[in-house]
């Protein structure tokens, strides 16, 4: 029974006597070894970035510590990246021993990081090329195995006790200019302190952000603040895209970054106070945020990303449980899923924030509801796309309407259409407008053609068409761009009447709120809707409504438009101002013109909405009212005329 002792007790001496060894071979050729990692990051940087990488001195201090000098990374041909005057670092022997790089101290003293761009040379541009074995392998990447690796690597950068003094960081697009001075940077017994000095092109601030760091538990808790009165400027975004944004204070907590098998946990949560940004495609105001605070759970496994059901966005009172999904499993699917559990209508109003629902300030309203969104997309299978919304209402009702008062449609009101920014002359939407046309008193024909152009199922439909909006999605995910939307007749009445044609994401989100509450609380009937679409839409420059629209084309009443003239009058409503350009110098609709107006008449006769016997004896549109003034008509000299006329009688004289 000894004698295996006896040898575990000798295995274990031998073992002692190698590590001391090494250890001592360490001590004695510590500066060599260093030397010769500096030769190897050097030659590196030379070889696959094209970048001069230099060191003044190097040398250890103790067993474990390392101090540098004048320490220099510069692209060939480019700005320099990073120069350091003074570092001085520890690192652990015994991971290193095991292949394990991990920082213990560092102190840096007088240096700066910038990034430069030069028209579309920048100075960092090497360092982002993928390494040549992960683009040639082709191989599926595990994300939580590669997630976990990357992260581990970072956070062993990160040291446990760390003192920078005097550290900048420039950034210089091509003029767009902004420095972050460190005046102190100190982690020391897992509180982090650091002073910030951030100048820009028209602010300059001093930040402070402090907290709970402990890089090896990966675990952090940290806080922004504004030494300075007023709130935090987020620097470089207004000069580079034009966005402003500012805030009272951010956190930012990391709880929890675990890999349990094959999939990876990374919880903790965010929260920021009076977010304002301001941008020309969000709204024409600031956009504020008094509270927000997200409770994040990311997991990723070997085919998969996601944020996990159990997080929650809170947006002052709204509360949001989303599932965002990214799986490459079988195929690539992008999976979203929205639900806003139960909740009082009137907390969701006063929650939204200002300056993105304008429209709403003062708006009340009683009861309650809940919301789902599903939403699932198969890159291989586009035509499976999955678009489900619903929208649970309990007792829900307006009792006070805000800034757009939806009764104002069933009573009369002075229209003004509002164009590149400029308001137009004022229409009145009543009875006391002569040219004010009742829904009775439009042809059918005029009725059912723009039915069929703008909106087959109006009235059937709650404002919105699903099937539409899927194949908007589709076209818009094929293009990369919003190139298509999926507009309804009450959605362009809510447009026109009460926002603006402005591209932003304010007037579209108002516009999808405001239409879901005409539709689906009944304020207006359809016909009436349909009716004030009729007078108010723009059907040619400067023309308004039904009423002036037939006599400008026609010199007629709407009740007595044709078929043919009704099928005109649907098809220019897209690009009315440039109704001019679909006839020729001769007065006459171009061809493409008349193909459009005959693919609509048949698609209305296999419809059923017309049938032969409605185009019977009608005549080729002839525009007959003041608009043909605005048509360029080429007229011919006499004797041309002449000479027509003869070459015609000869023709008919043979």
């Amino acid at each position: 029974m000894n004698f295996p002792k006896q040898k575990i007790y000798k295995a274990l001496k031998i073992l002692g006597i190698v590590i001391l060894v090494l250890c001592i071979g360490l001590y004695y050729f510590r500066n060599s070894l260093l030397n010769q990692a500096i030769a190897k990051v050097t030659h590196k940087m030379a070889v696959q970035y094209n970048s001069k990488f230099s060191v003044e001195s190097a040398s250890f201090d103790g067993l474990s510590t390392i101090k540098l000098t004048d320490v220099v990374l510069a692209p060939i041909n480019a700005d320099t990246l990073v120069k350091i005057k003074n570092v001085e670092t520890s690192i652990s022997l015994s991971n290193l021993l095991i292949g394990d790089v991990q920082v213990g101290t560092l102190k840096v003293d007088n240096g700066y990081i910038q990034l430069v761009k030069k028209g579309k040379k920048r100075n960092f541009d090497a360092f982002l090329k993928r390494d040549r074995e992960e683009t040639e392998s082709n191989e599926k990447r595990k994300y939580a195995s590669f997630a976990y690796r990357i992260i581990s690597k970072v956070l062993n950068l990160v040291p446990t006790d760390m003192d920078l003094k005097n550290f900048k960081f420039k950034i210089d697009d091509n003029g767009k200019q902004t420095n972050i001075d460190v005046d102190k940077l100190v982690l020391s017994n897992k509180q982090l302190e650091t002073n910030l000095h951030v100048q820009a092109k028209d602010f300059d601030q001093r930040w402070n952000i402090k907290g709970f760091a402990d890089p090896r538990n990966k675990k952090a808790d940290i806080r922004f603040f504004n030494l300075d009165t007023g709130a935090i400027r987020v620097p470089y975004l207004d000069q580079r895209y034009n966005l402003k944004a500012s805030f009272d204070s951010i956190r930012l907590n990391v709880q929890n970054i675990d890999k349990s098998g094959s999939e990876l946990h990374i919880d903790g949560y965010t929260s920021i106070a009076n977010l304002k940004i301001n941008h020309p495609k969000i709204a024409s105001k600031d956009v504020v945020i008094k509270n927000a605070r997200f409770d994040y759970r990311f997991l990723l496994g070997d085919s998969f990303i996601s944020i996990d059901s159990t997080s929650t966005m809170q947006l002052n009172k709204i509360k949001v449980r989303p599932y965002i999904s990214y799986d490459t499993e079988k195929d690539t699917v992008y999976t979203l899923k929205v639900d806003i559990p139960k909740m009082k209508a009137q907390d969701f109003i006063v929650s939204l924030p200002d300056g993105l629902f304008t429209h709403f300030q003062g708006m009340q309203a009683t009861g309650n509801f809940d919301y789902k969104l599903d939403f699932k997309f198969n890159k291989n299978k586009p035509n499976t796309l999955v678009f489900d919304s619903k929208l649970n209402k309990e007792d829900l009702r307006i009792t006070k309407y805000g800034e757009a008062d939806l009764n104002k449609l069933n009573g009369e009101f002075v229209y003004r259409a509002i164009i590149q920014n400029v308001l137009q002359r004022p229409v009145l939407v009543g009875n006391a407008n002569p040219n004010y046309t009742p829904l009775d008193q439009i042809s059918p024909y005029l009725r059912k053609c723009v039915l069929t152009t703008e909106d087959p199922s109006f009235f059937s439909h709650r404002g919105f068409i699903n099937e539409a909006f899927k194949q908007s999605i589709l076209k818009n995910i094929r293009t990369k761009k919003f190139s298509r939307g999926a507009s309804t007749i009450s959605m362009q009445l809510i447009k026109n009447v009460f926002l603006t044609r402005e591209k932003t994401l304010s007037r579209k989100l108002e516009e999808i709120l405001l239409v879901y509450i005409l539709e689906n609380n009944r304020i207006v009937s359809k016909e009436r809707m349909l009716e004030v679409y009729f007078n108010i839409i723009e059907w040619g420059p400067n023309i308004y409504g039904i009423g002036e629209a037939s006599h400008f084309y026609f010199q007629k009443s709407p009740s007595d438009l044709n078929v043919d003239e009704c099928l005109y009058l649907a098809t220019i409503i897209p690009k009315p101002r440039k109704f001019m350009y679909q006839f020729n110098d001769q007065g006459n609709l171009k061809d493409y013109a008349i193909k459009n107006q005959k693919f609509l008449k048949n698609l209305m006769f296999r419809r059923g909405l017309l049938v032969p016997e409605d185009t019977t004896g009608i005549l080729p549109v002839y525009i007959s009212g003041n608009a043909r003034s605005l048509i360029k008509i080429k007229v011919p000299d006499s004797t041309a005329v002449k000479t027509d006329s003869l070459a015609v009688d000869d023709e008919f004289d043979l």
